[in-house]
């Protein structure tokens, strides 16, 4: 029960999922019902970080997507390959641009995004020999809820659990619900056969009892592990991280006391810390440490994977940073 997931030496980890440009507004407010200055393009996507993360912390990962053939393309697939991503399954679209999203943020801290993804290259890739090789080799696949909104990337998921599965491979799922993505009849169907076969659950939030569909956090780990699910890492913002299974005691880390500049990121660089240290055999408590510490690092710079650190990057930022109070 020490650790859930499969080893590293099994496979890589693999991620399915849209592959982004994020273009951000340098001011504060409400939308973009005006003109604003901004900056980028950073490489962006909620499974393009993840999986940048577990690569840049040591982990074996690969990552599946496509990019249009445009400078934006190029920016994503240059970063992810430079950080060490097996990017041999990512397609370039030359009909579709790259994906975006622009982001600006409130004053309450909330955001308010416009994406281009359905009708961009991020949603336009499928089932290829390219991508059937990686996924029969791989240990381990993470889910990101937001990518089951697209029919292409929930078909290439759903294959790729069933094949990662049948070798011994592990499943984990972020839920990565976004208020302006739509979820219709075949995506909450696809949502919760997904959660069925998961091994690891990353939510934050309200998503712990969006997946179980009960509601009070204990009804929701009672309904998660019976229904297969074996270890649970609820994402708490500034009041840390908790980790969860059945018949033992929690886990809580505290979080790290930084400056924010930007948050976005900060969940998917988490994610990507613990799934990696995981397989690599690192403890629950350490593994909570160094998630809690890439998610803390990344909202310190400026743009959505900039802060996604190394092994090395993590521990000089573990000694020099303070905790929160509890």
């Amino acid at each position: 029960m020490s650790n859930i997931l499969a080893p590293d030496a099994l496979g890589p980890t693999i991620c399915a999922g849209e592959i982004l440009v994020e273009i951000m507004a340098t001011s504060v407010g409400e939308g973009f019902s005006a003109p604003v200055e901004m900056i980028g393009p950073y490489p962006s996507g909620a499974p393009a970080i993840f999986i940048d993360q577990c690569a840049r912390v040591g982990g074996s990962a690969a990552m599946i997507g496509a990019v249009g053939r445009d400078d934006f393309g190029r920016v994503t697939l240059d970063r992810l390959a430079a950080d060490g991503v097996d990017i041999s399954a990512v397609a370039v679209d030359p009909d579709h641009p790259t994906g975006t999203a622009f982001v600006r943020y409130r004053p309450d801290g909330d955001r308010d995004f416009v994406y281009n993804i359905t009708r961009s290259a991020a949603a336009r890739f499928g089932w290829t020999d390219a991508v059937e090789a990686l996924a029969a080799r791989a240990g381990h696949l993470h889910v990101m809820g937001s990518a089951l909104v697209m029919a292409g990337a929930a078909e290439v998921i759903e294959a790729a659990a069933r094949l990662v599965k049948a070798r011994g491979g592990t499943l984990s799922l972020d839920p990565n619900l976004r208020k302006e993505l739509a979820y219709g009849a075949d995506t909450e169907r696809r949502f919760a056969e997904i959660v069925a076969m998961t091994d690891l659950l990353l939510p934050s939030g309200d998503e712990l009892q969006r997946a179980s569909g009960v509601e009070g956090r204990d009804a929701a780990l009672a309904r998660l592990f019976a229904m297969g699910v074996r270890e649970v890492a609820l994402k708490q913002g500034r009041a840390g991280a908790t980790v969860h299974r059945p018949d033992l005691p929690p886990v809580h880390a505290e979080a790290f006391a930084v400056d924010e500049i930007d948050p976005t990121g900060a969940g998917d660089c988490f994610g990507g810390a613990y799934v990696t240290c995981r397989r690599l055999g690192l403890s629950v408590e350490d593994a909570l440490t160094y998630a809690n510490a890439a998610g803390a690092r990344n909202v310190t710079m400026r743009g959505p994977m900039e802060g996604a650190g190394t092994r090395a990057d993590l521990d000089r930022f573990i000694a020099a940073t303070p905790r929160r109070a509890p």
